[in-house]
């Protein structure tokens, strides 16, 4: 009866394979396979199916980005005249059948961005005519097969985002043609090679140093491994035309090489989150074509080499979490292309020059929090920096008044000045500009606030009302302060706020009964104020709200049974209160609460 079928439908071998391979999809929601892969209709006219000209056999397969959900089948072996497949951000799920080793005609496979599992498929080796292979960002494990040394027309080789480990055989050095690995570990005599990339799986080992000596290499990416031991001095002596070394999130110590300086032609240098320790040598400075140095959260020492300032070409500067000391000399920054700078937490001391953004005129993002050394004031020019959208100055030792320029800074998303000795008892205060009526429009300006830490310092005060202008803010902080008032509803208006942090001053009255407006609220830290009040039965109706904690602020009243309508909350804290009734029984119907407080 199939064969009778299949000559009254005339299904060839080809068609009959997708059908199988139909019926394995469960989910297809732009119903591209339902309405066109029917067995009425030429398999040459379907979705995604390209046939040759001879003898119209299926020759190319395309399904990619279409959202389809299943499995691959068997059947699937039998398009013998396959050439390319691509299946890559799909849903597709378990491990690839042994029998697509049968399409020894495929050239180009891209798999990539779906749900496959299992060992990588040691078959593929027995493609022969393949060139480009990639699974990047599935679930494949284990270590590469010997058998993909006889795959010598490989030129793209990626398996990135796997689960790879283990070391590559050294025979992956027979394919001579390949130009871009995105793998790992051993590559050999592969001359032609000018795209290495082995990144984020869990490889151990030292860096293979032989791919060092590979003239033709652009970029080098080994970034999130685990791969540790030093980089030998000469390493860098013979790549005229690397342009990218991406080396960060590793375990690799030592000195950085002086031949580095070499690579006249180096653009991104990323070797932050290792264990890189000694000096960063004046060498640097000859790297004129660098735009992105990351040599963040390692463990160097000693000054910030005065060099950097020759790096004219410069974007983004990133050395914080080090051990840097000496005086911080802004001059050294001195590069109209600097966007970003980030010298957090290191050793270095000295104070903000007035003429700051004379020297970083296009600065957009400036971290120099944990600095533990840095003196003196913010200097009122800052408004002067139009572009700047992220600052930090956390947890130094900075005083005087918190200008009102930054009312200016359109641009700004991030403003954190946590843990300082700012004060706000002028006209001049940030604050206190937030909530003059007379200059609305700088008021509006800020509109594109995302971010506002002004905890830890010395300001007084109310809450400007007009805080609720700023009607992106997703984070308040103005914990530890010496804040007076009450909490207004004009914080209602933060529609798209996650955390309020207001513990820690000497706010008072009740709280408004609006906060249940604010959907987005997971935190509400209001500890140690003098509240005296009701907790407003609205509170109880934040269904998403994971921490609330109204330690010591002197509230009054009674719990209500409402409060177990709080399901995802993990920690409430009521210690310290004045509550009347005891704890209601509807609060243990909590899953996720830890260490509850009351």
């Amino acid at each position: 009866m199939a064969s009778s079928a299949m000559t009254k439908t005339n299904i060839t071998t080809g068609q009959l394979a997708l059908l199988y391979l139909k019926s394995q999809i469960i989910s297809d929601p732009s119903h591209f396979l339902d309405e066109s892969w029917s067995p009425a209709i030429s398999v040459c006219h379907w979705v995604g199916v390209t046939c040759g000209s001879h003898h119209q056999r299926v020759k190319s397969l395309n399904l990619s980005n279409i959202a389809l959900i299943g499995w691959i089948p068997r059947e699937f072996g039998n398009l013998s005249f396959l050439v390319s497949l691509d299946l890559g951000i799909n849903n597709f799920h378990g491990n690839l059948p042994q029998e697509m080793a049968r399409l020894r005609r495929l050239k180009f496979i891209d798999l990539s961005v779906n749900k496959f599992r299992g060992k990588v498929p040691s078959w593929f080796g027995f493609l022969h005519h393949l060139q480009v292979l990639n699974l990047v960002n599935n679930g494949f494990t284990g270590s590469i097969p010997y058998s993909f040394f006889n795959m010598s027309t490989l030129e793209t080789l990626n398996l990135n985002f796997n689960s790879i480990e283990g070391k590559i055989p050294k025979v992956i050095g027979s394919l001579i043609n390949l130009t871009e690995l995105r793998l790992r570990d051993w590559i050999g005599n592969l001359h032609n090679m000018n795209w290495l990339s082995i990144q984020a799986n869990q490889l151990t080992g030292s860096i293979p140093f032989t791919i060092f000596n590979i003239s033709m290499i652009e970029v080098i990416a080994y970034t999130g491994n685990i791969l540790s031991g030093s980089l030998p001095n000469g390493l860098f002596n013979g790549l005229p035309i690397l342009k990218g070394l991406y080396l960060s999130s590793n375990k690799l110590r030592c000195h950085i090489p002086t031949s580095l300086s070499n690579c006249s032609q180096l653009q991104v240098l990323s070797l932050s989150e290792n264990e890189f320790d000694g000096p960063i040598h004046s060498e640097i400075g000859r790297l004129s074509n660098l735009k992105i140095l990351y040599l963040g959260m390692n463990h160097f020492t000693g000054e910030i080499p005065r060099e950097i300032r020759n790096l004219i070409e410069l974007e983004i500067l990133n050395l914080g979490f080090n051990s840097f000391s000496g005086s911080l000399d802004m001059e050294i920054f001195n590069i109209s292309a600097l966007r970003i700078i980030d010298l957090s937490l290191n050793n270095l001391s000295g104070s903000l020059p007035p003429n700051i953004c004379s020297i970083l005129p296009n600065i957009e993002t400036l971290f120099l929090d944990s600095l533990t050394n840095l003196v003196g004031t913010i200097p009122h020019s800052i408004t002067n920096c139009s572009k700047l959208s992220e600052l930090e100055l956390s947890d130094s030792k900075l005083t005087g008044l918190i200008p009102n320029s930054f009312g200016y800074l359109t641009y700004l998303q991030l403003l954190n000045l946590r843990g300082n000795n700012l004060t706000s008892d002028s006209s001049l205060s940030f604050l206190t500009f937030l909530s003059n009526r007379r200059i609305p429009n700088e008021v509006e300006n800020l509109s594109n606030l995302l971010d506002l830490d002004l905890s830890g310092n010395n300001l007084v005060g109310s809450i400007p009302t007009s805080i609720g202008n700023l009607r992106d803010l997703q984070h308040l902080d103005l914990t530890n302060n010496k804040l007076t008032g009450f909490i207004g509803d004009h914080l209602c208006k933060l529609q798209y706020l996650g955390d309020i942090y207001l513990g820690q001053n000497q706010l008072s009255r009740s709280l408004p009964n609006c906060l249940e407006n604010i959907t987005s609220l997971r935190e509400i830290y209001l500890d140690s104020n003098k509240l005296s009040s009701n907790i407003p039965s609205s509170l109880w109706n934040l269904k998403y709200l994971m921490v609330l904690d109204l330690s010591s602020s002197n509230m009054v009243g009674s719990l209500p049974p409402e409060i177990g309508n709080l399901k995802a909350a993990i920690l409430i804290d009521l210690l310290m209160n004045q509550f009347s009734n005891g704890i209601p029984r509807e609060i243990g119907g909590f899953q996720n609460l830890a260490n509850p407080a009351w």
